[in-house]
């Protein structure tokens, strides 16, 4: 009985979610995007997580006050709503448009540059501003680039998002590699072969290597730096500004420069908290446009 109420709540939660997406869809980039923040604006900050929020950007930007906290948390959800929104339509998006829906790529020489010198290059970004047009983006510009991905636990659900995500990259399929010790061998092996790898890497890592995020201890991935000091091959930061519904503004800037002290673990570890100085800058201008909901610092920071 229980394994039937599993599988029955399996199929309603995939089924909303099609008919979400579909209803999404159905509407105009602009529209959908503005449906879904305003839905998400409403109903956020009501649920129980966003009290998390509020706890991160405490820590984080302890100069706020209350007030200006709940706005930055009510602009977290509107930006999370119009991601969702705009998830349909992100294959249809066009580049330079004058006006309304479209993107528009930043620092594009950086990309052509690479394209040009071949090799493995790894992107760094994080959850900021709509994080799924970059993919696509990037890939327009001669460098589509693999990346992590953690399966939805429903499969009806993982397998929507994965067909909108692959429309979204066309003509330009990559792998996408599980998280875990598996698919970690598995990008470095494709890193090794002169592959292009993209990761997100502003969430807490238990097992992470501890360096400072706004200025307090955060465990956090090293993968990436390892694999740059390896390979000795270029990190180019980027993330994606919202300037309007269903229009964005991807930055691409220049490669880091990668530490050589001649000592491995110590280079790790500086490469890794450029990262997170490069994150924090980024936040720091738009504090709605990152993620705020999860528990970025030690469990001790929390109030249960």
């Amino acid at each position: 009985m229980a394994a039937w109420f599993r599988k029955a709540g399996q199929w309603l939660e995939a089924s909303t979610a099609q008919g979400l997406l579909a209803f999404l869809g159905a509407m105009k980039p602009q529209t959908a995007s503005t449906f879904a923040g305003e839905l998400a604006r409403c109903l956020g900050p009501w649920l129980p997580v966003s009290r998390v929020a509020e706890r991160n950007l405490e820590l984080a930007m302890p100069e706020l006050t209350r007030g200006e906290r709940q706005a930055i948390v009510r602009g977290v959800w509107e930006n999370l709503g119009r991601t969702v929104g705009e998830l349909p339509h992100i294959a249809h998006l066009r580049e330079n448009t004058p006006s309304g829906p479209g993107f528009e790529v930043q620092g594009a020489e950086y990309l052509h540059e690479q394209a040009e010198r071949g090799g493995p290059v790894l992107l760094v970004s994080g959850h900021i501003g709509n994080w799924e047009m970059l993919p696509p983006a990037v890939a327009r510009h001669g460098v589509p680039f693999a990346s992590f991905y953690r399966a939805a636990a429903n499969t009806r659900v993982d397998t929507l998002i994965r067909t909108l995500r692959d429309r979204a990259m066309g003509d330009t399929p990559v792998p996408l590699f599980a998280k875990g010790a598996k698919g970690a061998r598995e990008a470095l092996a494709y890193v090794a072969r002169g592959g292009r790898l993209g990761m997100l890497v502003d969430q807490k890592m238990n097992d992470g290597l501890e360096v400072t995020f706004f200025g307090q201890p955060a465990m956090t991935a090293p993968a990436l730096a390892a694999m740059a000091l390896r390979y000795r091959c270029p990190v180019i930061p980027g993330y994606v500004v919202r300037l309007g519904p269903a229009r964005l503004r991807v930055v691409v800037e220049a490669p880091l420069s990668l530490p050589d002290t001649g000592d491995r673990q110590e280079d790790t570890r500086l490469l890794t908290q450029m990262i997170n100085d490069r994150l924090e800058s980024w936040i720091r201008q738009r504090p709605q446009s990152w993620l705020w909901l999860h528990r970025r610092w030690p469990k001790s920071c929390y109030r249960d």
